[in-house]
């Protein structure tokens, strides 16, 4: 995967970029990156890239010159469409499914804005894709482009260490993720359920199926409103309901 991010702080992103699990997908020559500055490519002659919103109004507005330039020469040379993807605070919500749908991407571009926002020729005639954190504010994108970038890399084909270790992530199922024990399995009187020290890997299936739903029901039950239960979940649901009504 080729990922480009036009950003005016590169030196914001670099670091991030060349830690932990994402230099091990580089040394495995899984995703490569390049850090693109925008003010490179402006025509102003005092390399500015953003000027007074038409209208008035508070604050500078991206000008669309600069990245327009920048992405075209970035894929002047490229035969397939890469995603051309906007961080804003208007985008979409950011979610697992989207980072997967991402991940089978060969091309992503990412933009960073600052300032007031961009000139809206941007999203409507360069991007394919706006995406949000989060309903905040940041200073730029660059924090959230470093976001999409760790959630989307991490799924790539032989990244992580145990391939199955992102399948079962929270949200990846749609769900919370079970809770997890390690030894001791007696931590100053705190123990570890005994069904994980059982040995009976049916049963520890089961115990980890009822306490990711009755963990996402405790926390995020939203999710389960599309969530694609079976009678035997909706059951445990449902008592689960009855114990909360009658503690309440």
């Amino acid at each position: 995967m080729q990922i480009d991010i036009l950003t005016l702080f590169p030196e914001m992103i670099e670091t991030v970029f060349n830690t932990s699990i994402l230099k091990k997908a580089q040394e495995k020559n899984k995703f490569q990156y390049n850090l693109v500055n925008f003010r490179d490519y402006t025509e102003n002659k005092h390399n500015k890239v953003d000027d007074y919103p038409y209208g008035g109004g508070a604050g500078m507005v991206l000008s669309p010159q600069p990245i327009f330039d920048a992405v075209e020469s970035i894929t002047k040379d490229k035969n397939s469409k890469p995603r051309v993807i906007l961080m804003c605070p208007q985008g979409d919500r950011y979610t697992q499914k989207k980072a997967e749908e991402l991940s089978k991407e060969e091309h992503l571009i990412i933009i960073c804005g600052h300032y007031e926002g961009y000139d809206e020729r941007i999203r409507e005639h360069l991007v394919t894709d706006e995406i949000s954190i989060g309903d905040y504010i940041l200073t730029g994108g660059e924090l959230g482009a470093m976001v999409v970038v760790d959630s989307v890399v991490r799924l790539l084909p032989e990244v992580l260490g145990n391939q199955e270790s992102a399948p079962q992530d929270s949200y990846s199922t749609g769900l919370l993720e079970h809770p997890h024990y390690t030894r001791p399995a007696d931590f100053r009187g705190m123990k570890v359920p005994e069904i994980l020290t059982s040995g009976d890997h049916a049963k520890i299936e089961a115990w980890r199926k009822n306490e990711s739903l009755k963990r996402t029901y405790m926390r995020r039950r939203d999710l389960l409103e599309n969530f694609p239960l079976t009678e035997e979940e909706k059951e445990f649901i449902r008592k689960l309901k009855e114990l909360e009504n009658k503690n309440d």
